[in-house]
Formats: C-alpha cells, structure tokens, sequence
C-alpha cells in the first residue's frame, strides 16, 4: 500500500458521501488537504497553494482552475454524478426527461474545460418509469461512492488507472439550458409538463410555469 501519495480532496460541504470519501482518503494517506463548500464559497488559500500528487474533486463546488491541475503529479480527477451522456450541470434531470433506461457515475480526468477529460471508468443502473429526481439521486451517489473506493484503491494499491473506451457523447448541460427544462409554458402539451414535472420537481426545487408575462412557481399537491 502507498502511504505517501499527496491528496487534494475537493467536495461538498456537509455531505455523508463527501464526508466517507475524505474519510476513505485520511485513512489511507499521511498527507491529505481538504477543502469543503457550498456554491459560491472561495476556494481557500490552502487549496489554492497545494503541490502534490492527486487532486479528487467530489462533489465539488469549484471549477477547478489549470494551474492547480498541473500541480498533480500523479492525476487530477473527478467524480461525476452522472454517465457520459449527461455532461455538465442538471445531469439526472435531462436523463429523466429524456426517459433514459439507464444512468450512473463517471470518474474521469480533469481538464480545463469541465466534464470533457478522458474516462477512467463507468458504473451504470438502471431507470425505471417509476423513478423522480429523488430517487434516481439516491442510486447515483451510492453508485458513484462505491466507484470511488473501487478507483482509490487501485491508487492506493500502486495500480494504474483504468483507461474506458467510453467517452463523451456530448458538450455539457449548461446553465441555459437547465433553466429552459425547468420552464412550463401553456404551450406545452400534457405529456411535456408531465414529463418536465417529473424532471425538476425535488423539494424546493420546482418548475416555473410562465403565464400572460408573469412567472408562478409549480408546487405538487399535498
């Protein structure tokens, strides 16, 4: 086992997954920097001077910048909460509109243009028609945890990285364009707000319903 690999641990704050892989990491490792937010926090000063070998975004708040990739000797990666066909932000969302059989998480290398560095591997499940936001949130991270301690440890171990034949089956889900998934308009057939409903509705977070220039919040039934 190698007990000396330098780790950058990027991730949510306040998060069990988060919390389990830093955990997983610290046991590990005698050298592990951490930092830990919630949008809009700054990287901090720690973060932004470390030099070492392996860089783990998970869950991260931050667009990791360049000049901190290129400090990681080893590799710089990331766990992305979604398969390769859901790039970018509102990943789980878009697969539900898009009523995709299957799902998963992808751990892959960072580059400088988010979720676009080469696949180091994939782990799938299935969706059901049953499936909400919640639900398919749920396998997600236990799936995408699962993959971490499967990549870690290969690390850990002194292995070398998987490399996938998979790749990236398209440019990221931008911000645009989860706002106009999270749009109803009257337009829209029964079947389009059903679909979008099923898509975006996850506790306060709930579709915009744009009538005669105003815009209402849906909030499903009691």
């Amino acid at each position: 086992m190698l007990k000396n690999i330098s780790i950058l641990f990027l991730g949510k704050l306040d998060d069990p997954y988060c919390t389990a892989g830093l955990r997983f990491c610290e046991q590990n490792s005698e050298s592990v920097t951490s930092c830990l937010g919630t949008w809009g926090d700054p990287l901090s000063e720690e973060a932004k001077n470390w030099h070492g070998d392996l860089i783990i975004s998970y869950l991260s708040r931050w667009v990791v910048p360049k000049y901190l990739l290129e400090r990681a000797k080893l590799a710089a990666i990331n766990f992305h909460p979604a398969s390769p066909d859901y790039p970018g932000i509102g990943c789980n969302n878009f697969a539900l509109y898009n009523e995709a059989k299957e799902y998963g998480a992808t751990c892959h290398h960072m580059a400088s243009k988010v979720d676009t560095g080469g696949i180091i591997k994939v782990s799938r499940f299935a969706v059901f028609p049953s499936d909400t936001v919640a639900s398919v949130l749920e396998r997600t991270y236990a799936y995408q945890l699962t993959l971490f301690y499967d990549v870690l440890s290969r690390i850990f171990r002194g292995e070398s990285l998987p490399v996938s034949e998979e790749e990236w089956t398209r440019k990221p889900y931008s911000r645009k364009e989860f706002n106009e998934l999270m749009t109803i308009t009257p337009d829209m057939s029964a079947d389009e707000v059903a679909r979008r409903i099923r898509a975006t509705d996850f506790g306060d977070w709930q579709p915009s319903i744009k009538l005669h220039g105003f815009t209402f919040k849906h909030y499903p039934a009691e």
